[in-house]
């Protein structure tokens, strides 16, 4: 394994300690299904608050785990020890491939844990390590909008040094949620079950002929185990949604309406839970979230 990968995440670490650890063993077995599913190996390692996924390259791991639900943020680390001389040695190579001449940089540290030296410290040594090591290239120092940002989090006895984050999708990991049966008739009801989604409820689907290819080339790649989506009949999805419901125990239906339409798609589902999260959205703002979507799920 060539490649460290930090990964953090954000609502379950609101959560208390008993739910916190599961839905963090939910996250840990989300990522490795999604990696099995690319026939990409990794090893998966934890402290409070991240999880560490080593994998053979990098590139493609970030890719992978941008996917993946819970998941706010990854990025690809160099990890050394904690003493500050270690990170002031490591810091001047690892650095030199992204600064260019007369690049500005700001570097930000951050510590968890006993150390004798402050974040502020180590960052005012480290930006001075790199001037020294570096007069070639007529650096400067900009706090607030530099070029190039150095990141070093110390966490107990080790360091991660990197330069960038690629954002996930945030939310519950899959599966830590109820049993949807989603209906994806465009843009409007993919983004629908996405969002659904990423509130941790399993989907299964049910595709008009637009909707086959946002299921098979976007949805389904959020969720290995998802399947193909059944198509509409000219009769209408009922029929299909209530069988899948049926079969499957879902818990409810995910709908793509507007808000003149929801009150009489609501009434004509009796007793079943409808949810419908993009009833409020614009068909531009609707659009604009799902190319985000897209933009997650390419490889």
């Amino acid at each position: 394994m060539s490649a460290l990968l930090l990964v953090r995440y954000g609502e379950l670490a609101l959560k208390s300690p008993p739910v916190r650890r599961e839905f963090e063993r939910t996250l840990s077995r989300n990522i490795l299904e999604l990696f099995a599913a690319e026939s990409t190996p990794c090893r998966i390692r934890a402290d409070h608050g991240h999880l560490y996924v080593e994998a053979d390259d990098g590139e493609r791991a970030t890719a992978i785990l941008r996917r993946v639900f819970g998941v706010t943020s990854v990025s690809v680390v160099h990890e050394t020890t904690s003493d500050r001389a270690a990170i002031a040695e490591a810091v001047v190579p690892l650095a030199r491939p992204v600064l260019t001449a007369g690049a500005s940089f700001a570097v930000r540290a951050r510590r968890t844990g006993q150390h004798p030296y402050s974040s502020q410290e180590l960052a005012g040594e480290l930006g001075g390590r790199l001037l020294a090591a570096l007069p070639e290239l007529r650096l400067k120092v900009d706090l607030t909008h530099p070029d190039v940002e150095v990141f070093v989090e110390v966490r107990g006895p080790r360091a991660f040094i990197y330069f960038g984050r690629a954002s996930g999708p945030g939310g519950l990991p899959l599966g830590v949620a109820g049993r949807l049966v989603a209906l994806v008739d465009g843009p409007r009801g993919a983004l629908g079950a996405w969002l659904m989604m990423k509130r941790g409820c399993r989907c299964r689907f049910v595709a008009s002929a637009d909707g086959v290819p946002l299921v098979d080339d976007v949805l389904r790649r959020f969720d290995p185990r998802s399947e193909p989506a059944p198509p509409v009949p000219d009769e209408g999805p009922e029929a299909p949604m209530r069988e899948i419901a049926e079969a499957w125990g879902a818990d409810g239906l995910v709908l793509p309406l507007t808000v003149d339409e929801y009150p009489t798609a609501r009434a004509a589902w009796g007793d079943r839970v409808v949810f419908s999260p993009t009833v409020g959205l614009t068909g531009e703002e609707v659009e604009e979230r799902w190319r985000g979507v897209v933009a997650l799920a390419s490889p």
